[in-house]
């Protein structure tokens, strides 16, 4: 027997009487789960039950079933082409693997004979329908798997059908498993099968007289099904319609989305949405409300139409644009040649000609209330274009996606920034751990050892105690005035800080910042420190305290890094009518040119925060520049490199004299 031929041609061949019908699948799941209850409702067991399914996996959604009916009978046979673990097999029933190019690939059975009644059902896929549902926009499984799917074929409880039925399954199982010819032969002989009987139908009733008759039932269920299938299928074409404007939605949201730079999202929705709209011509240009041009950058084209890319699309005298701003709703305009807002405008009517534009389909693309840009669409072509009734609703729809796109866009740019941000949050956060671990460290040990060994010897010589206090009282001096560096710069990047800015001679500041130097421990030796302050410099207006903070950290910061026989030098020169600029200059290791801006960092250590020879925080700059900037002055530093010195400048305000006390002056003098 050839495995190509289908069971149903071979029935309908041999029962020309037989006429098919058209079945929806949920249809065929009903009349099989009835036959299949009228099997296990019966009160005589034992009957012959052949199923056959098309793929492995519509098997085991029913494969329960079966392991309840194989209670009932051990003449069981489930058909179906194996796809991962089903194979010939014989367990609580037969198993049996067809071959997949096997004709039953595309077939669906169920034939069910006891001693006192019979049912089949022998149906084939549509392939036509198939073929039409592959073209359908892929929705949920249910829909597309199941409503969508059409058999042909027979249902019937006319036992010489299911006679006939089960003979042609019988042998062709025989083919895939030829050692169950024995059990086969013995369902033969029980039930008639392949016998030449044929029954009227009063004699079937008479002889095979049944004890459950669920027929009429089933045949009300089955129309009633039937009926509610073919609305469902109804409805169901619609959403496809539907579904083929979402999945161009969808297809372009996920085009644009695949880039965050604006100008290649802007093409990839111009081109995908001229193509699946069939324009002549796509454009997607920036615009906002208050613009009066916009140059055109993104164009799709067809083939023989004129380009505009690179043009300058006139806004203020735009009639469709200026409709567009104030309503905040797309424009179709039918026929350029006779709708009065393009025929009456000079401007417009240019473009039209000079373009060829028949059809005029214009969508502001908005987003949180602003408008982005616009989207146009050109039909060149006669006859104009008329707007069908969804496609506004599908262009709205893009519209939506490409300012979405634009605003992540912008979006992206932003976070790029706090990302470099918190970047330098991180590292801030990191050179924090690293150096308050060392700078607290250092001298909390040294000043717990020192009050351990006075506390545990009291023994120890006048002359060591007062080395261990005074080590004691120099280290946590360092603590103060680390936690107070920490404060000043907290205080001051807060705007916590009160200024009061106040006439001075900075020579006077100088030598308070020198006072305060000279209070070093006095282990160190210090470097040779000089001034050179201009004798005619006007007074400066700054707030005292912190300008003299300013110096004595700059001091501290040179003494720090030059050598004990380098040179330090103070200048101070009027550098503007409006500025004095001071100069603290120094002979010591100096600064790479490209550090230069860096040192000014908070907790900027120039050898690393584990590795330095000098100690300190890395605020002290930091420190300078915000104090400088509370001023409005100006702080930089200049070094040629290496072991070459270094020079740090700042500005500071001069106290501003009217014309009228200049003359004064002058005239006193």
């Amino acid at each position: 027997m050839s495995i190509s031929t289908s069971v149903l041609s071979d029935l309908l061949k041999s029962l020309p009487y037989l006429r098919p019908q058209l079945y929806f699948k949920a249809s065929l799941t009903a009349l099989s789960h009835a036959m299949e209850d009228q099997v296990l409702a019966a009160t005589l067991a034992q009957p012959l039950i052949i199923a056959s399914f098309q793929r492995e996996r519509f098997y085991r959604q029913e494969a329960h079933r079966y392991q309840r009916l194989a209670l009932r009978s051990n003449q069981i046979y489930v058909l179906s082409a194996p796809e991962t673990d089903f194979t010939n097999r014989s367990e609580e029933y037969e198993k049996v693997a067809f071959e997949t190019e096997d004709a039953l690939s595309h077939e669906w059975h169920l034939v069910v004979i006891a001693d006192n009644y019979a049912t089949c059902l022998v149906c084939r896929e549509n392939l036509g329908s198939i073929a039409k549902n592959k073209q359908l926009p892929e929705l949920s499984p249910s829909l597309d798997m199941d409503t969508a799917r059409r058999f042909e074929g027979v249902w019937t409880s006319e036992r010489g059908v299911s006679l006939k039925a089960a003979e042609l399954l019988l042998d062709r199982i025989l083919v895939y498993r030829p050692e169950l010819a024995s059990k086969i032969e013995e369902a033969r002989q029980r039930f008639g099968v392949g016998e030449p009987r044929i029954y009227s139908g009063a004699e079937q009733v008479n002889e095979y007289a049944c004890d459950i008759d669920t027929d009429p039932f089933v045949q009300r269920l089955l129309t009633y099904l039937q009926a509610s299938q073919y609305k469902l299928h109804k409805a169901y074409r619609s959403i496809a319609a539907q579904a083929r404007k979402e999945r161009l939605v969808n297809s372009i949201s996920t085009a644009i989305r695949r880039s965050l730079d604006p100008h290649e999202v802007l093409q990839v929705a111009a081109q995908e949405l001229g193509q699946h709209l069939e324009a002549c011509r796509c454009l997607i240009y920036r615009a906002q409300a208050a613009d009066s041009q916009a140059i055109i950058e993104h164009e799709f084209l067809t083939p023989g139409i004129v380009s505009v890319r690179g043009q300058t699309w006139e806004l203020e005298k735009n009639f469709l644009f200026r409709d567009i701003v104030e309503q905040g709703e797309g424009i179709c305009v039918s026929d350029t040649l006779s709708d009065p807002r393009v025929a009456n405008s000079p401007g417009l009517s240019l473009i039209a000609k000079k373009f060829a534009i028949r059809s005029w389909l214009m969508e502001p693309v908005f987003s949180q209330g602003r408008l982005l840009g616009i989207v146009e669409l050109h039909y060149c072509r006669m006859p104009p274009h008329e707007c069908q009734p969804g496609e506004l609703d599908l262009v709205k729809a893009i519209a939506t996606q490409v300012g979405a796109a634009l605003i992540q866009a912008e979006a992206y740019a932003n976070l790029e920034e706090l990302n470099q941000q918190l970047e330098a949050l991180d590292r801030t956060r990191s050179n924090l751990i690293a150096i308050t671990g060392h700078e607290l460290r250092t001298p909390l040990s040294t000043i717990q050892v020192c009050l351990e060994s006075l506390a545990s010897e009291p023994d120890m010589p006048l002359e060591l105690q007062q080395l261990m206090l005074n080590t004691a009282l120099s280290d946590s001096e360092r603590l103060r005035k680390l936690v107070q560096d920490f404060l000043t710069l907290s205080n001051l990047e807060s705007g916590r800080v009160q200024w009061h800015p106040e006439s001075l001679t900075l020579q006077e500041c100088v030598d308070l910042a020198l006072s305060q130097n000279r209070t070093r421990s006095l282990t160190e030796k210090p470097p040779k420190i000089k001034t050179q302050i201009a004798q005619n410099l006007p007074l400066v207006r700054a707030d005292g305290d912190w300008l003299v903070e300013v110096l004595a950290k700059l001091l501290d910061n040179a003494c720090k890094f030059t050598p004990p026989e380098g040179e330090i030098t103070i200048k101070a020169i009027h550098n503007n009518d409006q500025m004095v600029e001071v100069t603290v200059a120094d002979t010591g290791r100096g600064i790479e040119p490209n550090l230069l801006e860096v040192v000014f960092d908070r907790f900027y250590q120039e050898e690393g925060a584990l590795r330095r020879t000098t100690g300190g925080t890395g605020l002290g700059l930091a420190i300078c520049r915000q104090i400088v900037n509370g001023w409005s002055g100006e702080i930089w530093a200049e070094s040629i490199g290496k072991d070459q010195g270094s020079q740090f400048h700042f500005t500071i305000p001069t106290v501003q004299v009217s014309r009228q006390e200049k003359r004064t002056k002058v005239k006193s003098k």
